[in-house]
């Protein structure tokens, strides 16, 4: 009979944030896979795990998860744990998890810290409805390609940042969805804990110079109802563009950025008014 794979939360900062099932589970299985040995392990045997330790970092997750699940079929129950938070969200599990199921293994989630709703409850924007856009691509068109996709939703989006790279996203989001209501959520549990809200512009400007310290979340309200054009005042505002000689792809960009609209519906529009 096939083991259990337990996927287990673990704390995005504060320690005191494991839960006891969470500890309880992580000591009684025959096995835990680590994100990163090195980072979890010390703490795993300071909550007295002695079990085995393996690895599962996010480059060869695809490659080494046919071993773990050889180990499941074979009886053993296992943990899957990341460096913190929940296993499979921006982290390390999904293809292990996809495959187990595939397999008909039992997984259980252990629920607990998420960096993605701690941000969200404390936001202070809409929480009803969200959008996780995890990382965003690094540069280029993949990157356009999904800041495109969102423009349009009225869901809250929630998207992590690396701190060194935050100002510049923050310019790009602002460029792209217009001053919407913002929050940047640092350090999230821990002694520096910090939310700084404003528009998306003013936290462009405020974070437009030396980076800020730790792990950062970063919240934008989705597409006001009120702010979204007719299509008459689109076409009134690319026929005004269109008439001083812009370029429809640019003017389009700019068009859906106050519209409410995303730039390919616009575009659309523009190419028949052309």
């Amino acid at each position: 009979m096939a083991g259990t794979l337990h996927l287990v939360a673990t704390p995005i900062g504060n320690l005191g944030d494991m839960t006891a099932r969470a500890a309880e589970v992580v000591r009684t299985v025959a096995f835990v896979v680590c994100e990163d040995t090195r980072h979890s392990g010390p703490w795993l045997r300071s909550l007295g795990v002695r079990a085995p330790l393996l690895s599962l970092p996010a480059f060869a997750e695809k490659e080494r998860v046919g071993a773990i699940v050889a180990r499941l079929e074979g009886g053993e129950d296992g943990a899957l744990v990341t460096d913190a938070g929940s296993p499979g969200i921006s982290d390390p599990g999904e293809a292990l998890v996809a495959e187990a199921v595939s397999r008909g293994i039992r997984v259980v989630p252990v629920p607990g810290p998420s960096a993605v709703i701690a941000a969200l409850s404390a936001s202070g924007l809409p929480s009803g409805r969200f959008h996780f856009l995890g990382f965003l691509p690094r540069t280029g068109p993949d990157r356009s390609a999904v800041l495109e996709e969102v423009a349009g939703l009225r869901a809250t989006l929630v998207l992590y940042e690396s701190a060194r790279r935050l100002g510049e996203t923050l310019l790009e989001l602002a460029s792209a969805l217009g001053p919407r209501r913002a929050v940047v959520a640092r350090e999230l549990t821990k002694v520096h804990e910090e939310f700084v809200r404003g528009n998306l512009a003013e936290l462009a400007e405020r974070y437009r110079g030396e980076p800020p310290l730790g792990e950062v979340v970063v919240l934008v309200e989705g597409r006001g109802e009120a702010a979204r054009w007719t299509e008459v005042e689109v076409q009134a505002a690319l026929d005004s563009g269109l008439g001083r000689g812009e370029r429809l792809k640019a003017l389009s960009t700019e068009v859906a950025r106050q519209a409410g609209w995303t730039s390919a519906e616009v575009y659309r529009i523009g190419l028949k008014r052309r």
